[in-house]
């Protein structure tokens, strides 16, 4: 029997001797007994080593990444294909493979892994803008197509900041992160952080809510609590510019939660505690009334749900009631303030009583009937409709409900337990780390096939197509790195 590759170096043979004589007089060896050892930290050290200096030496692109990759590294995609000069911010892009980085390096010590994350830090330092976020990608060509208002005057153009797929909030947790491990004596990162931290506060509104973009200080507000509409909703309630109205999509609850609990924790500033309760304040705010406790997607001055795209109408949502729900359990673990935890028993009883029959949630309930709401597509036309026979593909309408996890996390905060091993689960067993070791190929890359599921980015392969992934990179270099934290 022939082993080869990584298993070879960790297999050894145990052999049952009193079978195995028996068998030695009638010349048969039998090998059915296998061991397989553990996974070895210096197994797992050589692994990280190897991924990320194939990342960061070939892979990277001005220090930065982008989502997917061809194996030859000729394509390159983010939200559709990526120029030379071009690298994503937006989430599974450069702040979540810089995270990864940062992860190796408290682990390792291994200087390579800090460098990486400096150079992606840097690269999010080139990018931000004036108004202190980031728009989804960043742009190194000043003559480029999609260049913006650079804070360091490289750029043109827009200037606005956004909050939307946790873009700017993912670049600013990185580089406190980056800040905190270097000690705050890069003067760029500890710059960028500032100025964004400085730009966070502005877009908060002072009931505590922020918009989708912001281009600097938004104006003062009046703290109303959400409402039903008096008005027909389905034509009526369109903003031009619904993205300067209070927005809870795409986890904007959730990851400025996140955001803000960082921040305090590097650096002490009540500031941010501070904005972190107006927040949660907002959040009770939003909740509507019986017999629908839960939250919409986007609220307009009045707090009643508005249309954002002409495929989000204002409507209970899901998705976003539970992200709000994760936060409010955040915030009141964090600040230990219970009354943070009021909205959360009546909104996950009502969405238990609206489950799909299969037990998914649907992305929308029509608001006081509580229908599931959909629309029908016909070319650039969208159509509301009670019917799921005909869906878009682009859009996530129905989804996996989370709230046994919600109410798991409920329990866990009254009972004064630590929420981050409900929510950040990874699997750091042995056998998960020896599969992740055996997928690292020769050249320090982690090669998927693409078998037709939907890609952040709705990235183009064909079923069967190889390619590379920073979402897959990030994850696999985490887990390696925890497995050896807890070592």
């Amino acid at each position: 029997m022939k082993l080869s590759g990584a298993s070879a170096n960790r297999t050894e043979l145990t052999l049952n001797r009193g079978r195995d004589l028996a068998f030695a007089a009638a010349g048969v060896l039998l090998f059915s007994d296998i061991a397989f050892s553990a996974p070895t930290k210096t197994e797992v050290e050589s692994a990280l080593q190897k991924a990320v200096t194939f990342f960061s030496q070939t892979v990277a692109r001005h220090g930065g990444y982008v989502y997917f990759y061809s194996p030859d590294l000729a394509r390159r995609l983010g939200e559709g294909e990526a120029r030379a000069t071009e690298i994503w911010v937006q989430p599974p892009g450069t702040p979540t493979v810089g995270l990864a980085f940062l992860e190796a390096w408290r682990t390792t010590g291994d200087q390579l892994h800090l460098d990486a994350a400096v150079a992606a830090g840097e690269a999010l330092a080139y990018g931000q803008l004036e108004s202190g976020g980031w728009r989804n990608q960043i742009e190194f060509d000043p003559a480029g197509p999609r260049v913006d208002q650079y804070r360091n005057g490289k750029g043109r153009g827009k200037n606005q900041s956004t909050l939307d797929d946790q873009i700017s909030q993912d670049a600013l947790r990185f580089l406190i992160r980056l800040d905190e491990a270097l000690q705050q004596k890069n003067a760029a990162i500890h710059d960028a952080v500032e100025h964004g931290l400085a730009g966070i506060l502005d877009a908060q509104f002072s009931n505590g809510a922020f918009p989708q973009i912001w281009t600097g200080k938004v104006p003062p507000v009046q703290a109303k609590k959400a409402a039903f509409p008096d008005y027909d909703w389905r034509t009526e309630g369109r903003i031009k510019e619904y993205w300067d109205q209070f927005t809870l999509n795409d986890g904007v609850a959730g990851s400025v939660t996140e955001l803000l609990i960082t921040a305090h924790e590097v650096y002490g500033d009540d500031r941010y505690k501070e904005a972190l309760k107006k927040l949660g304040g907002f959040l009770m705010l939003a909740q509507l009334p019986e017999p629908q406790p839960a939250w919409a997607q986007q609220y307009g001055p009045d707090m009643y749900p508005i249309w954002a795209r002409k495929f989000e109408p204002p409507a209970i949502s899901g998705r976003e009631s539970e992200d709000v729900m994760l936060s409010l359990l955040r915030i009141a673990e964090y600040t230990g303030d219970k009354k943070f935890l009021e909205p959360i028993v009546p909104a996950v009883k009502y969405l238990e009583s609206s489950l799909l029959p299969d037990g998914r949630m649907a992305r929308y309930y029509e608001l006081e009937n509580n229908k599931p709401l959909y629309m029908e597509r016909r070319g650039d036309v969208y159509t509301l409709t009670n019917d799921d026979s005909n869906l878009p593909k682009h859009y996530g309408w129905q989804n996996e409900s989370r709230l046994d996890l919600i109410k798991n996390a409920y329990r866990a905060v009254v009972a004064g337990k630590p929420l981050e091993p409900l929510l950040d689960p990874l699997d750091l067993s042995e056998a998960n780390v020896e599969s992740i070791l055996k997928g690292l190929d020769a050249t320090g890359r982690w090669v998927s096939v693409y078998d037709g599921e939907l890609l952040v980015g709705q990235a183009k392969f064909q079923p069967g197509d190889q390619y590379l992934s920073s979402e897959e990179f990030s994850k696999n270099v985490t887990v390696l790195s925890r497995w050896l934290g807890g070592r």
